[in-house]
């Protein structure tokens, strides 16, 4: 079986640096898509509360009949459930959505899903403090946020003990986001790649169609592949089973200097963005 690369955290844990995302997978087939990504070769699943599938994503791994250990589990939370006693009861919905008893009940990544600085008197800060107790705990292997911007990792460094393990965020060659790439290559924040292929905008791109049919590849795996070089995380979605092992099999080719700059060169800046801006999101599901 192809082994994923893994990449060592700040606080020591391993993360697998190809995973498999349960985003827009409805719940009642998100068992099935995970126990094929599980098949497939898959070892790391990445869900979340407003995702209300974290519960398929247990049922998935037990159904592949694989051990709780053996895979890595992202969840993130809830944008409604920012105050402390909020996150606390909603951290505790989440290890049960997942189904594990005992030393299995743990998420080995826990991130905040969204900033939110123009809500809850733009504090994140408390919310952050109570991910450092499930990560004291060991409820929480590893801790960290998503969709941050560099002025609020800055004050977290500045107001908390705990570096973020893992920085998620919008990543792809029309949006490459290297201002809060470059703080976490600085401060020993991984970097995950949400939207990868830009919700497929990239894929028709001239360049990267010749550079995939020059490499014997389809378009997507060379976008994957571009991520998996630039040391990013990434987890691809989809439901086809097909599309699911097509977007593990990145390993057996690489992108020459020249393929790999050409595709960084897509990069437009923030015209590039696709995703809300972090700055101003304030989206909290009814």
């Amino acid at each position: 079986m192809t082994q994923v690369p893994v990449i060592k955290l700040n606080d020591g844990n391993r993360i697998p640096q190809l995973g498999f995302g349960v985003f827009q997978i409805p719940k009642e087939e998100t068992a099935g898509a995970v126990k094929t990504a599980l098949g497939v070769g898959y070892r790391h699943i990445d869900t979340a509360q407003m995702y209300q599938n974290e519960r398929g994503v247990g049922e998935g791994i037990r159904e592949a009949g694989i051990d709780r250990a053996e895979v890595y589990v992202t969840s993130k939370l809830n944008n409604g459930f920012h105050q402390p006693d909020d996150a606390r009861r909603a951290f505790d919905r989440t290890l049960s959505a997942l189904g594990y008893d005992g030393d299995d009940s743990y998420v080995d990544l826990f991130l905040i899903h969204w900033p939110l600085p123009m809500l809850y008197d733009g504090d994140f800060v408390s919310t952050w403090k109570v991910l450092e107790e499930f990560k004291s705990d060991g409820r929480a292997r590893s801790i960290g946020v998503s969709n941050f911007q560099v002025a609020h990792l800055q004050r977290l460094a500045e107001e908390t003990e705990t570096v973020p393990a893992v920085n998620q965020i919008e990543v792809h060659p029309y949006f490459a986001n290297n201002e809060v790439r470059g703080y976490g290559q600085q401060h020993g924040i991984a970097t995950e790649a949400w939207s990868p292929i830009a919700q497929g905008k990239v894929l028709g791109d001239p360049v990267v169609a010749r550079i995939a049919e020059a490499n014997g590849k389809s378009p997507a795996q060379v976008v994957l592949r571009w991520h998996i070089q630039r040391g990013d995380i990434v987890f691809p979605k989809s439901v086809s089973p097909q599309r699911v092992r097509d977007n593990f099999a990145l390993f057996d080719f690489e992108l020459g200097a020249d393929d790999f700059d050409a595709i960084s060169a897509l990069d437009r800046g923030a015209d590039g963005r696709i995703g809300p801006n972090p700055d101003t999101f304030d989206y909290v599901p009814s």
